[in-house]
């Protein structure tokens, strides 16, 4: 199994005719994700890789029939109404992968999402990618660098850092462990899918024996993760690094999402809370493959 995508899910792009849209349908068709349309208001008629354009997603829906998935490349100031069009014409899961999306926006966004029973990542995300099933946004850069750096294997990888989720996937491919699905949960400060929400569906997904996690200074996310784990509610083995070790009180380390603000989303009390409820932490990003590794073999796998 895979979360989030595999290759029954039926894709459509928004603002598939921009630079970004062509190259990254381009990228997910090639990969074998199932694109079934795009949308950009305006250009309705025409096809991108194969990929029929609608100016409406309702148009898009009428057309090809149920879609799964939107994968937005919109700029940032439209994303509302493009994520709002999505979620009225009941898509459920949305990947939305500009930056500096106005943090109003994605509020509504979000209040709109559950009240429809929806889900979205991002924004400020590069994506998912399920090895061997298919990729949403912008994963591996191209198709043939996304097939040999990854493969399918028994660790699930979650990360609030767009190149540290391919890195941490190919680093622990190169000592032989293959991972069920990659979540870049995005860098922003508000998202719709963060740690904890990602690895409860890891915790569901019965091919995921372990579950990575890259962390970073700022914010809750890794301490809401521990919470998961001391109520019971996520047992399988977490094993993680938190970036941003050297960085002080009102330092922003990457993200917009990762500061340290009033003493709160501390490195020490990040490393501390998950070491209390049993997690291993890494002191340096390079020990993660043989701590997966170690905690692999005490699965027995």
């Amino acid at each position: 199994m895979s979360i989030l995508i595999d290759q029954s899910k039926r894709v459509l792009v928004q603002g598939i005719t921009g630079r970004e849209g062509m190259a990254r349908t381009k990228l997910m068709r090639e990969y074998g994700t199932n694109v079934v349309a795009g949308v950009t208001p305006g250009k309705g008629g025409g096809d991108v890789e194969g990929v029929p354009v609608y100016d409406t997603i309702q148009e898009a829906w009428e057309k090809v029939g149920t879609i799964d998935i939107a994968v937005l490349f919109i700029p940032a100031p439209i994303v509302k109404p493009a994520a709002l069009e999505a979620i009225a014409a009941g898509i459920k899961l949305l990947v939305i992968v500009p930056d500096r999306v106005p943090i109003w926006d994605v509020l509504a966004i979000s209040k709109a999402a559950k009240a429809a029973n929806a889900h979205f990542v991002g924004p400020n995300t590069l994506g998912v990618l399920s090895p061997d099933k298919g990729v949403l946004g912008m994963m591996g850069g191209r198709a043939a660098s996304a097939k040999a750096w990854f493969y399918p294997g028994p660790v699930g990888v979650t990360s609030r850092s767009g190149g540290m989720t391919s890195s941490t996937a190919y680093y622990l491919a190169k000592a032989g462990i293959g991972a069920t699905t990659m979540v870049h949960v995005g860098g922003d400060a508000v998202v719709g899918l963060p740690h904890p929400e990602v690895i409860k569906l890891f915790q569901q997904d019965s091919d995921t024996k372990a579950i990575v996690m890259f962390g970073e200074i700022g914010g809750s996310q890794e301490e809401r993760v521990a919470d998961l784990v001391e109520s019971g509610e996520v047992t399988k083995p977490i094993i993680a690094y938190i970036g941003g070790k050297a960085a002080k009180s009102g330092t922003r380390f990457s993200h917009a999402g990762a500061i340290i603000e009033g003493g709160r989303g501390t490195y020490e009390g990040k490393v501390d809370r998950l070491r209390s409820v049993g997690a291993t932490v890494v002191d340096a990003f390079g020990d993660l493959p043989a701590a997966t590794t170690e905690v692999l073999a005490k699965l027995g796998l």
